[in-house]
């Protein structure tokens, strides 16, 4: 006997065998059993969700020896005609191969004769959104009034293209997609009953691969199982797919938030060796960034969603505004990989069109021999005040900062250092107890996303040389977990060579000048100055008299 593929072979001969779509089920278990059938039936969904496979059930049901019923015996020579596709008074017709309004006449001009073996006569029409017009014009008066022995299953991958006098005559059901758990249980439960040795790394690539399709997921698993020699193995079903390990995915990202675009590449190269999928590999890499922005949105309730090491270190690295634009940056470059001369060279500008559109100030500002490497390496400042001699250094001037007067930085506020009243206070040394600036201490300091943002939104309240108290106004109150400042605390004792305390408390009564309120200023009033210069502009003056232009005021942010 010849062999039959496992998309045919594991194909639902009951209700009970059907993956998923409880809502469509139901609803036809319960007309059914209750006897309150209607004449037509029109099944949605994505390819290979079962839509062809419930219509086949549907008219077992339908036509068993037995009687109507939910549960088919499939033993009675109806059944076993159905399964094996001959029975008489099923028609089945591709709407594709049958687009001529005379070709869908003639199939209807046997509606009004009895059925010759069963107790319905089925049309299932596969694709019907491929008619023409007249096509389903022909259909329309038989679909509204048909005689009492026929029965219409309609399915369709578009039912926008469906006519909406087709679509008010017909009892619709949306079949969804089967998601990934669904999906690895029914492969499970396949290779078992095959006898074939599979790894729960593998069966996971191949469900996600599937894209909510069975029938894609049994084809990818006959794929496997020939490319294995009768075995799946992670690994092997991985290069079969063109997928790459989760480590590099995290390791790109890893080379993101560190800016550094010549491991970027690196790395990128090195995947490209393995001739992956780069629709795929980008897809991965979205899947990861989601799952670190739902990381840091959820703060302290964030441990519910047990992620692992990988994205609670990148949750740190990575502020939100990062996450957030390195997805739409990887969102769109997906959608434009085709348009790429090739995958990988489209591959590989998305990624530096990530560090490019990077705002200037989500990166730290480094210190030490490490800070020099970085600035001549990049020559570009990190604080947003000095964003003007940046671009003169780097040789690029927009229009607006080659306009703009450079504007002096305001002098940060000095908190003079009051000694602490508690167990933990030492008496202020004259090395330490001076005034600390600390919005130029912030901007010193190389700190990692979430601690990063503790810093520039808490304000001081006083230092002793030991113990550094700031302020954080309640709606930042989730920067306040231990290991976030943790984090500062490692980072002022490597800065001031001292063993540092931090305590963090609520300030709710006023308005407290942090860092980052400092920078925001500074921004809102590059944006004044810029709008200013523009609207001075001789050329943009000639406009609005002679041509009753406006200027469009755009919020920087």
């Amino acid at each position: 006997m010849s062999y039959q593929v496992l998309a045919r072979k594991w194909r639902p001969r009951n209700f009970d065998q059907v993956v998923g779509q409880g809502h469509v089920l139901r609803a036809l278990v319960n007309a059914l059993d209750s006897d309150r059938l209607h004449h037509a039936y029109l099944f949605t969904g994505t390819r290979g969700v079962g839509k062809t496979s419930l219509a086949r059930v549907l008219a077992k049901a339908l036509n068993c020896d037995t009687g109507v019923s939910s549960a088919p015996c499939g033993e009675c020579s109806s059944c076993q005609e159905i399964d094996e596709g001959r029975f008489v008074d099923l028609i089945e017709v591709d709407a594709a191969s049958r687009t001529k309004v005379d070709e869908t006449r003639d199939l209807l001009d046997n509606v009004q004769y009895a059925p010759t073996r069963g107790r319905y006569k089925v049309y299932l029409i596969d694709e019907v959104h491929m008619f023409s017009t007249h096509s389903f014009n022909a259909l329309l008066k038989t679909l509204e009034e048909p005689p009492p022995h026929v029965k219409f299953l309609l399915a369709t991958t578009d039912p926008k293209k469906l006519p909406v006098t087709i679509l008010s005559r017909c009892l619709q059901f949306n079949l969804k997609r089967i998601t990934v758990d669904q999906l690895i249980d029914r492969l499970r439960l396949v290779v078992d009953a095959e006898g074939v040795q599979a790894d729960e790394g593998s069966l996971d690539l191949i469900a996600h691969a599937a894209d909510g399709s069975v029938r894609d997921s049994l084809s990818l698993l006959d794929q496997a199982i020939a490319y294995g020699a009768g075995e799946l193995r992670q690994a092997e079903v991985a290069v079969m797919l063109g997928t790459i390990a989760t480590a590099d995915i995290t390791a790109i990202v890893e080379k993101l938030s560190d800016n550094d675009g010549a491991g970027l590449i690196s790395l990128a190269r090195e995947l490209a060796e393995s001739a992956p999928d780069y629709h795929h590999v980008l897809g991965e890499l979205l899947s990861l960034l989601r799952r670190v922005a739902v990381f840091q949105a959820l703060a302290d309730d964030a441990s519910a969603l047990d992620e692992g090491s990988d994205v609670v270190d990148l949750a740190e690295r990575l502020s939100p505004e990062d996450c957030q634009l390195f997805y739409q940056i990887g969102l769109i470059g997906r959608r434009d990989l085709s348009l790429a001369p090739d995958p990988q060279s489209g591959f590989e500008m998305v990624l530096l069109r990530m560090l490019a559109f990077r705002p200037m100030q989500a990166e730290s500002s480094a210190t030490g021999r490490e800070a020099s490497t970085k600035a001549s390496k990049r020559n570009v400042s990190s604080s947003p005040v000095s964003s003007g001699k940046a671009a003169a250094s780097d040789g690029r001037v927009t229009p607006a900062a080659a306009s703009l007067p450079a504007l002096a930085p305001e002098s940060p506020a000095k908190v003079t250092a009051v000694p602490s009243n508690t167990d933990l206070s030492v008496p202020a040394t004259d090395s330490k107890s001076g005034e600390l600036d600390w919005n130029d201490m912030v901007s010193k300091l190389e700190l990692p996303g979430l601690v990063r943002e503790l810093a520039r939104n808490a304000a001081l309240k006083s230092y002793n040389g030991r113990i550094v108290e700031l302020l954080l106004e309640p709606q930042h109150e989730n920067l306040s977990g231990d290991r976030l400042i943790q984090g500062l605390e490692a980072a002022l004792k490597e800065q001031l060579n001292a063993d540092i305390r931090i305590r963090v408390a609520l300030e709710g009564q006023a308005e407290l000048d942090t860092p980052s309120k400092r920078m925001s200023e500074a921004e809102k009033a590059r944006q004044r100055e810029a709008e200013r210069v523009i609207e001075a502009d001789p050329t943009i003056q000639s406009l609005q008299n002679q041509f009753g232009a406006t200027i469009e005021r755009v919020d920087p942010k």
